[in-house]
């Protein structure tokens, strides 16, 4: 579901100086000497699509707009709800009490933030079925996502369309971004080669989050984009940047030689999350139950004590031998197996068990 504005017209005069409105409103950046208006020019000619606007979308996303990115492309299967005031610093508690779509209300507020540009929100679920119609047509594409099976198959779209990608993770306190040139670098599969299995993972649900680390990972992630569309390429960092904020630590790795040839992925050119439907996370709704039952693409055996433990944070929790289950707001329940699949109860929303799936999951 999109809802496109086409902006103003960028060379209209601003109505005190007579300039054209790009040379005003991005002065500054274009006084930067290595942006300049040349660069600038090349920022408005660009187009993106950001994955996720939770956190560290809704920081790209404005930093991004308001460098003047001539088109952006905003995706998200969510609404915005009360918890995510703390950290998503796009939405406000009206958003929330009119039940927003996130991508509707982002580009609501970007389109006031910036009128000379392009925002395209689309309120979906991105899969393998949909990435070739929603990641297709931009120069690059910003995980704010998340989501360990959404990364792996931008991943492959990405190596497949030979458009660059940017990753980013933050939880808790720590976070890492990456930037991914299409069989230049390495690719995110050459460092992670699988998913991680459901529930070994912290997510912000789990393990909480702050919300400093998210603008640094974010912003180093709108930085790059800066750089690489602006024709900037030889200053990208070109390493696994890794923050932790609490302990004060700032890690960049270098991953100039970590391309790996029996990658599967940039490798070998085997493009299974993108070809391939069975990985990803099947929803079904449970007639008459007012239930959603969620089966992983991925075989999973979790000890349930364990996961207890990660998501009492989240609510309260419920264990026997047979599932683990978990109180969330709004009268739903959140019940948990051994071997990955789960029921929500108190929606027949298909979409929406899959988001709050994947935020208590981390996939």
């Amino acid at each position: 579901m999109t809802d496109l504005i086409q902006p103003s017209d960028t060379t209209a005069k601003h109505p005190a100086t007579g300039r054209s409105t790009m040379e005003e409103r991005y002065s500054r950046q274009i006084r930067y000497s290595r942006i300049g208006l040349e660069g600038q020019k090349r920022l408005q000619d660009s187009r993106i699509a950001i994955v996720g606007m939770g956190a560290l979308g809704t920081v790209l996303a404005q930093h991004l707009v308001r460098s003047g990115i001539g088109y952006t492309r905003l995706i998200d299967r969510d609404i915005v709800e009360w918890s995510n005031l703390q950290r998503q610093m796009l939405y406000t508690e009206q958003d929330a009490l009119r039940l927003l779509p996130k991508a509707a209300a982002a580009a609501e507020h970007l389109r006031a933030i910036n009128s000379s540009v392009t925002v395209e929100p689309i309120t979906g679920d991105l899969n393998s079925s949909n990435a070739s119609q929603w990641l297709e047509g931009v120069d690059l594409i910003l995980d704010g996502s998340d989501n360990f099976s959404v990364r792996y198959l931008i991943n492959d779209y990405s190596l497949k369309s030979g458009i660059p990608w940017i990753y980013g993770g933050a939880v808790g306190a720590t976070g890492m971004t990456m930037t991914v040139i299409p069989h230049e670098t390495a690719c995110y599969r050459c460092l992670f080669p699988e998913p991680p299995a459901p529930g070994t993972t912290d997510t912000c649900d789990s393990a909480g989050v702050i919300s400093p680390i998210i603008d640094i990972i974010a912003s180093i992630q709108a930085a790059e984009a800066i750089k690489l569309l602006s024709g900037n390429r030889e200053a990208l960092h070109s390493t696994l940047f890794q923050v932790d904020l609490w302990n004060h630590a700032w890690l960049p790795v270098g991953i100039s030689h970590a391309r790996k040839e029996a990658c599967p992925a940039c490798g070998m050119g085997q493009y299974e999350f993108l070809d391939q439907q069975d990985r990803e996370t099947v929803a079904t709704a449970l007639c008459g139950r007012q239930s959603v039952q969620l089966t992983p693409g991925q075989s999973a055996r979790l000890d349930l004590s364990s996961m207890a433990r990660k998501l009492s944070a989240a609510g309260n929790v419920y264990q026997n031998p047979y599932l683990l289950r978990l109180d969330l707001s709004g009268g739903m329940t959140f019940v948990l197996f051994p071997d990955g699949r789960a029921i929500v109860q108190g929606t027949e929303d298909t979409t929406r068990a899959r988001s709050i799936y994947a935020e208590l999951l981390g996939i």
